[in-house]
């Protein structure tokens, strides 16, 4: 690839049945669709996006896939993380920047994953994911994760505790951003980061992009006008559905 050519882009929607939360969770109906198709439906029309996949181990996903027309890769059902079984999919394909999509959001729009399209536009740009505001509640929820960033837009440091601590002031509402778990990968750097061993601190948090960082693998983060709902609950279903009511999948 020239300096000057834009990137080859591909999203992967990482698939599986086994969800503790909510079982079969992918393939819940949102208005008469499977909630997977949502997800696949943004990625398809997102501008920079050349291709889309979705990687599964599970044969109703892929037979739910099909009737969609989306490309399915059949992946073992032994991968530990998204990540991993993102990574296996892509090492047969044609593609210089690799995005993880999670089948679990189906309020994600085009914009959102054109804006992670995006940074990849700068070739110092390795890794990359997306932020935006957070509100009180969320800094101090554990099931929030916050991000805080250097001056580039780098991030710093991933916590599920409150950072910063405001020792001196009540600044942290205007320093921490709520991460939003959608990544974007070189595909080489994609490869090395599923390779490389968890590290101490992703460990302790519960937090795989620490793996990055502790690498120093920088990540760079995107700033979006936009609050999804990721679904891990019957709740968060029915908020999703709410929200979506009356649409179409990538309308």
């Amino acid at each position: 690839m020239s300096a000057e050519a834009s990137p080859r882009v591909v999203a992967i929607v990482p698939a599986r049945l086994a969800s503790t939360r909510l079982p079969n969770k992918v393939l819940r109906p949102i208005g008469g669709r499977p909630m997977i198709e949502w997800v696949f439906a943004a990625a398809r029309a997102t501008p920079g996006i050349d291709a889309v996949y979705v990687a599964t181990a599970s044969p109703e996903v892929a037979r739910a896939c099909a009737d969609f027309g989306a490309d399915v890769i059949e992946t073992g059902a032994g991968h530990p993380s998204g990540t991993d079984r993102v990574a296996f999919a892509a090492r047969g394909l044609d593609a210089d920047v690799v995005l993880n999509v999670q089948a679990d959001e189906p309020t994600l729009t085009p914009q959102v994953l054109a804006a992670l399209v995006a940074a990849f536009a700068d070739p110092a740009v390795g890794i990359a994911s997306l932020m935006t505001r957070i509100d009180a509640d969320e800094l101090v929820d554990p099931d929030a994760v916050k991000v805080v960033c250097a001056a580039n837009g780098d991030a710093l440091y991933f916590s599920r505790a409150p950072i910063p601590f405001a020792r001196a002031s009540a600044g942290q509402l205007a320093a921490a951003r709520l991460h939003l778990g959608v990544y974007g990968f070189r595909a080489a750097r994609l490869q090395a980061f599923a390779a490389a061993e968890p590290s101490p601190l992703e460990a302790i948090e519960s937090l795989e992009q620490l793996r990055a960082l502790h690498h120093g693998w920088p990540i760079r983060m995107v700033q979006v006008d936009w609050r999804g709902v990721g679904v891990d609950t019957a709740a968060d279903l029915a908020r999703a559905r709410a929200l979506l009511s009356g649409r179409t999948p990538a309308e």
